[in-house]
């Protein structure tokens, strides 16, 4: 087994953003495709870590970039400051995302017909968005996601399969918005299905999380349970 990784530029109109790829060059031809979404500091270590452990898996992973070749949070202030515009413009931030999935498919490695998204915190945002566009891939999961639906698609029709992993006691994404998650997913005509753990807050695969008056704390035990759910679901949907 050899994890081959690198980075790659590609475009959002004028915006030059810099995904990070990688894949087991032990596997032949084409694979199946995991984007992942990166939380609000953005294109950081730790999706770059997730994208190397998908890569084992069989996976080409790939990284994304929402705010541009070498943008990272230096804290939470700047991490919220960098995040807004996309929060508040729902249509720029899916714009940016299909930017990202146009880019992988022109990878020699990728399957075009077996893709699917992942993503923690904004990035589970970004995941389940790509999915409200009606977008035709395999699948998303959310990691402690935030579940804000957008303003500009009130009446999604979900074609990929969804797979929310959330923490019960998230203060980012209480369990009333969680509840109104899973009746829009239902109105779209969504494949869902939603893992719940209890006594977990926000970023429990995170092990950096440490802030507990933010709701900010590592939870070992459903970080392991996420990614093994996560894995049953890519299984699944490429099967």
């Amino acid at each position: 087994m050899s994890v081959v990784a690198n980075t790659v530029g590609y475009l959002d109109e004028d915006v030059l953003l810099e995904g990070y790829f990688a894949y087991d060059d032990a596997f032949e031809g084409a694979r199946p495709v995991v984007l992942i979404h990166h939380a609000w500091v953005g294109r950081d270590e730790f999706v770059a870590n997730k994208a190397r452990k998908l890569a084992e898996l069989g996976y080409l992973a790939f990284a994304t970039d929402m705010y541009g070749k070498g943008v990272l949070g230096s804290g939470p202030e700047e991490n919220a400051k960098l995040m807004q515009p996309f929060m508040e413009n729902r249509a720029k931030l899916q714009q940016r995302l299909h930017a990202a999935l146009k880019a992988v498919k022109l990878m020699p490695w990728a399957d075009n017909d077996r893709i699917a998204a992942i993503g923690f915190c904004f990035g589970g945002l970004c995941a389940l968005d790509l999915a409200r566009t009606g977008v035709d891939i395999r699948g998303v999961v959310s990691f402690h996601g935030l579940l804000v639906p957008p303003d500009n698609i009130p009446e999604p029709k979900i074609k990929a399969k969804v797979l929310v992993l959330h923490g019960h006691d998230d203060p980012l994404g209480p369990p009333e918005q969680m509840l109104a998650l899973q009746t829009e997913l239902t109105r779209a005509g969504a494949d869902w299905q939603a893992h719940v753990y209890g006594l977990t807050q926000h970023a429990f695969t995170n092990p950096a999380a440490n802030n507990p008056d933010f709701g900010l704390i590592y939870q070992p035990v459903a970080d392991r349970r996420s990614w093994q759910a996560m894995q049953n679901f890519l299984a699944e949907i490429f099967h």
